[in-house]
C-alpha cells in the first residue's frame, strides 16, 4: 500500500500531475519553453512539455549545501553568472560558501557539455519559461534559476512543481509570475518522501530524455 505522504509513484508520474495542474490554471502565454533543473527536475519537465506540446532544455543550476549538511542549501548559482545566498548566512562560512560556488560553477560548464554537445541552449527571449524542478524545499536553487531565465530575457518565468514547502512558494513568488504547486504541505522534511521511487539520476538519463523530446519536437515539427 502507497504511504500517505508517497502521493507520486516516480518524477514521472509527478510530471504528469503537475502538467495536469498547469493545463487547468491555463493563462500561459505562447511560445512556451519547458526548462527542468537537472538532474531529477528533467523527467519531471519532460512530461510538462509532452503535455503543453513545448521543447525542452535544462536550466544549469547548482545548488550550494551547508558543510556537513549539503542537502541544505545556503544558496545557488546559475548560468549568466547568477549568484543566490541565503541573507542569514554567518560570516565563518563565507570562507566555504565561496570554495563552494566556485567548485559548482565548474560543475555547470561541465555539464553544459555533456547535456548539449555542440548545442546551444535554446534562445528562451521573449517566450515564457515553465521551470520544472522534482521539489522545492529551501527554494534557492530556483531562485537562481528563476534570475537567469529574467536575465536570459524570458517574457515570463512560472515556476512549478509536484511539491513544494510554503517557505520556498512565498520566496519564489515574490520574483517569479506564477508559482504552481501540486502539494504543499505543513511540513516538508524531504522531497523523498513524496516519492515511491527518488533513485539518483545520472546525467547520461538527462540527456537522453532531453535528446529523445527533441526529436519528438522534431517530428511535429516537420509533419504539422
Amino acid at each position: 500500500m502507497r504511504s500517505a505522504t508517497h502521493i507520486f509513484v516516480d518524477r514521472q508520474e509527478g510530471g504528469a500531475k503537475l502538467a495536469r495542474t498547469l493545463l487547468r490554471r491555463g493563462g500561459l502565454t505562447p511560445p512556451i519553453i519547458v526548462l527542468g533543473l537537472p538532474r531529477g527536475g528533467v523527467p519531471v519537465a519532460c512530461e510538462v512539455a509532452r503535455a503543453l506540446d513545448a521543447p525542452l532544455d535544462v536550466m544549469l543550476v547548482r545548488k550550494i549545501g551547508m558543510p556537513g549538511q549539503p542537502e541544505l542549501a545556503i544558496g545557488a548559482v546559475a548560468a549568466g553568472g547568477i549568484l543566490v545566498r541565503e541573507p542569514r548566512l554567518a560570516a565563518e562560512l563565507e570562507p566555504a560558501f565561496a570554495r563552494t560556488a566556485a567548485r559548482e560553477r565548474q560543475e555547470l560548464e561541465r555539464r553544459e557539455q555533456v547535456y548539449r554537445p555542440r548545442m546551444p541552449p535554446l534562445d528562451v527571449a521573449g517566450k515564457t519559461v515553465i521551470l520544472v524542478d522534482d521539489g522545492l524545499a529551501t527554494g534557492s536553487t530556483m531562485l537562481a534559476a528563476t534570475r537567469a531565465a529574467r536575465q536570459a530575457g524570458a517574457a515570463a518565468v512560472v515556476v512549478a512543481a509536484p511539491v513544494a514547502s510554503h517557505e520556498a512558494v512565498a520566496l519564489l513568488r515574490a520574483e517569479a509570475d506564477a508559482v504552481i504547486v501540486v502539494q504543499t504541505p505543513p511540513l516538508l522534511a524531504s522531497i523523498g518522501e513524496w516519492y515511491e521511487h527518488f533513485e539518483q539520476l545520472e546525467d547520461t538519463e538527462v540527456r537522453r530524455l532531453l535528446e529523445e523530446r527533441g526529436r519528438e519536437t522534431h517530428a511535429v515539427g516537420t509533419t504539422g
